[in-house]
């Protein structure tokens, strides 16, 4: 899990260890709570910020159609050179949205996103806001863009739908802290896995969930 870009299955884990299934899923659940973001740092500097959606039926899109199975949202954070923080909310409103980069994302830093009118009220607290307009072709203004964030969501789902197939909405946080782990990390290489075992070494219990 520390190694592998996309991950592995518990499936492969079955196979691989000769356990059942309900032990090799425990086991990454277990990893995945001590690869949650604990810390409490805010993101500074510049910081691209989007939403992206994952499972359920229909578009990809903000305002789903009635009689749609609802996607899950998940909202992504990401520091210029520096850290990924991402939550699972339970949808794009406004005020929702507002709440996340208030508690992840320091008043002093440049935030950096695309069009989507959910981001209006930053500039009335304090935050620095430029975006671009994806709707029109424009994906790049100068130093505007959120090229990191949406890199991170392609790699993010291309793991997902081919190593996971199918995430239930209660756990979709673990498997965003999974990923979010490897690319805060990205720069300890293969010191990840050792990385990984002491942060086991500092758990006394590990409470399930």
């Amino acid at each position: 899990m520390s190694v592998t870009r996309s991950g592995i299955s518990a499936k492969q884990l079955q196979r691989e260890l000769g356990i059942t299934y309900k032990t090799a899923w425990r086991m990454f659940k277990q990893i995945r709570m001590l690869m949650a973001d604990t810390s409490g740092n805010q993101l500074t500097g510049v910081v691209e910020v989007d939403e992206t959606f994952v499972g359920g039926k229909g578009r990809n899109r903000r305002d789903w159609r009635q009689g749609e199975k609802q996607k899950e949202v998940l909202m992504g954070m990401v520091e210029r050179q520096g850290k990924v923080h991402l939550k699972h909310i339970p949808n794009t409103g406004k005020w929702t949205l507002l709440k996340q980069i208030k508690d992840y994302i320091d008043p002093r830093a440049i935030v950096y996103s695309d069009e989507y009118k959910g981001y209006t009220q930053l500039k009335y607290h304090g935050y620095s806001h430029e975006s671009v307009a994806h709707g029109i072709g424009q994906f790049r203004k100068g130093e505007v863009h959120t090229q990191n964030i949406e890199n991170f969501w392609s790699h993010f789902k291309r793991g997902v739908y081919g190593v996971y197939r199918v995430i239930s909405p209660k756990y979709l946080q673990t498997y965003a802290d999974e990923y979010g782990w490897r690319y805060n990390n990205r720069e300890v290489g293969s010191g990840m896995f050792e990385l990984l075992l002491n942060q086991i070494g500092e758990v006394k219990t590990i409470k399930s969930q």
